[in-house]
């Protein structure tokens, strides 16, 4: 009984710490695909040749059916900037003259000048910079899951990697032409066609590094002042 009391608290701080740094999860959206079956059915081996068996004696290793890996080089790098500047005045003076009574000026018969004057100005300024760089580098093995009719190939994989105070997560998927592709059996991320990529994690550093609900409240469309 004590021996199970003892064990009791080790237990509950290893699912603790379990659920603290949850081992890497798989998306199914770019987990890869079952290569087509490529065996050939028994026939008679009455003759040399059989017109059921496919040769390749003249292929590369370059992946061009389902299934097939391919090796993309990510080589992404964005810079933009971006400057605005506002400048706008105006100003209008508006007088009014007093009228004329019995042929005499209005401060000659009532003793005060109904002449007045109406001033107005306005100014604005302002001046906005945006400054954003990004760059990823790397390498992730991806697998084809569709040929099209014109031999593109549409590609998608994930790579996941368990650190000691998080996990990281690499998924990528596009449209690859089979003329890019080297023989190293390798592309670089730039050639790939309507290109996804997502670089994010999880874990303590993660959190760390995400705004908390209320802070996201305040600087939300929801707070505008």
């Amino acid at each position: 009984m004590k021996r199970l009391t003892l064990m009791l608290p080790l237990v509950l701080l290893s699912g603790c710490a379990s659920l603290l740094n949850p081992p890497p999860t798989r998306d199914p959206a770019y987990a890869a695909v079952r290569p087509e079956d490529m065996m050939v059915p028994a026939q008679n081996p009455g003759a040399i040749f059989q017109s059921g068996n496919e040769l390749r004696l003249f292929e590369d290793a370059r992946a061009r059916r389902i299934g097939d890996i391919l090796t993309i080089r990510l080589v992404e790098s964005t810079d933009a900037k971006k400057s605005a500047a506002t400048n706008a005045s105006r100003s209008a003076v508006t007088e009014v003259k007093a009228p004329m009574i019995m042929g005499q000026e209005a401060a000659q018969v009532l003793g005060y000048d109904l002449q007045t004057s109406l001033e107005a100005s306005n100014d604005f300024k302002g001046k906005g910079n945006s400054d954003q760089s990004n760059a990823l580098k790397g390498n992730i093995t991806v697998s084809v899951v569709e040929v099209f009719p014109n031999g593109n190939l549409r590609i998608q994989g994930e790579k996941r990697v368990g650190l000691n105070r998080g996990n990281e997560y690499i998924k990528l998927s596009g449209i690859v032409r089979p003329v890019d592709i080297d023989t190293t059996n390798s592309v670089d991320s730039t050639k790939v066609a309507d290109a996804t990529m997502i670089y994010n994690g999880d874990g303590e550093i993660a959190d760390a590094n995400r705004m908390g609900w209320l802070q996201r409240l305040f600087t939300s469309i929801l707070f505008p002042f």
